[in-house]
């Protein structure tokens, strides 16, 4: 069961190469990773659903090998929803579908839950807070109480600044990637995910496929109107209960974001610190996560 089934779908005119646990007819438990990341970081989380009769299946996302380019060059956020709500469709999903995301996945994930909730029974958010929870407060009280959080998350958020550099950015991520893993999950060792991530994003074409979800955030030349529907519920939240999963030693981005999200997740969500764990919480707490995940999945089946 450990040993992943390998293949691949179509959804949004591409080709999805990805990994699957578990029983064909299982309920389908839709993995989505991040950066700098591929599927293979949901080999515990989906061993672990797969005994438990769920279907997992983990994409690598667009632009990531095996998957095609994006034939349109586009991986802002609205294109990465798309792709996890066609999936549910390509994937047999039906209403006890859920959705699960790590960093980038997590982005995706809020956003689609948000735009088809009938699509996804639960959602399952790893290391990224609610998006509202990002945008700068409106309040002067608000501007006060989050000040320093907003200082010292600059300093950890240089990264997505650097990589708005086409070429330079591209040709530092055999030192950029390794500094990542290590500054984000202090302690942990990530040589195999990292060489599986330079397997996947090795060709100088990929290198810009995944630095260019980074460059959509911020430089709206590299987004496209053909995504309006759903760039336009970026800051919106699902409707259905969420699991916000956050590691207490994450240094991507701070802990201290996930104070505020119960408040304005919907009824029925949970929020977890994780101890003894980072950015990759999958990764480096991976049965306390699994039955995390698995006991919120499961409630109400």
């Amino acid at each position: 069961m450990s040993e992943p089934a390998q293949f691949s779908y179509r959804a949004s005119g591409m080709s999805f190469a990805a990994l699957a646990w578990g029983p064909a007819d299982g309920p389908l438990a839709l993995c989505l990773h991040g950066y700098p990341d591929t599927a293979w970081t949901w080999r515990h989380l989906g061993p672990a659903l797969g005994a438990r009769g769920w279907r997992v299946v983990a994409p690598f996302m667009r632009g990531y090998a095996p998957t095609d380019l994006a034939p349109d060059g586009c991986y802002q956020i609205g294109a990465l929803a798309r792709d996890a709500n066609e999936a549910h469709a390509a994937l047999g999903g039906d209403a006890r579908a859920v959705l699960i995301g790590h960093d980038w996945g997590a982005t995706a994930a809020y956003t689609a839950g948000a735009l088809a909730p009938s699509l996804w029974r639960r959602v399952v958010t790893l290391a990224i807070p609610p998006p509202a929870l990002l945008l700068p407060p409106t309040s002067s009280r608000a501007v006060a109480a989050r000040l320093p959080i907003a200082a010292r998350q600059l300093r950890f958020s240089w990264y997505m600044f650097y990589q708005q550099l086409p070429g330079i950015s591209e040709r530092s991520l055999d030192r950029l990637i390794p500094r990542l893993w290590a500054d984000w999950s202090p302690g942990y060792d990530g040589r195999e995910d990292i060489a599986r991530v330079f397997d996947s994003i090795g060709e100088p074409v990929r290198r810009t496929a995944a630095l260019r979800y980074y460059r959509a955030l911020m430089q709206p030349w590299y987004r496209s109107r053909e995504y309006a529907p759903e760039q336009r519920r970026v800051f919106s939240l699902p409707s259905s209960p969420v699991l916000y999963m956050h590691g207490i030693d994450d240094g991507c981005l701070q802990p201290a974001y996930a104070a505020g999200a119960g408040a304005v997740l919907a009824p029925g969500s949970e929020v977890e610190l994780v101890p003894h764990a980072g950015h990759f919480l999958a990764l480096e707490q991976p049965e306390f996560v699994n039955e995390r995940i698995a006991g919120f999945i499961e409630q109400r089946l």
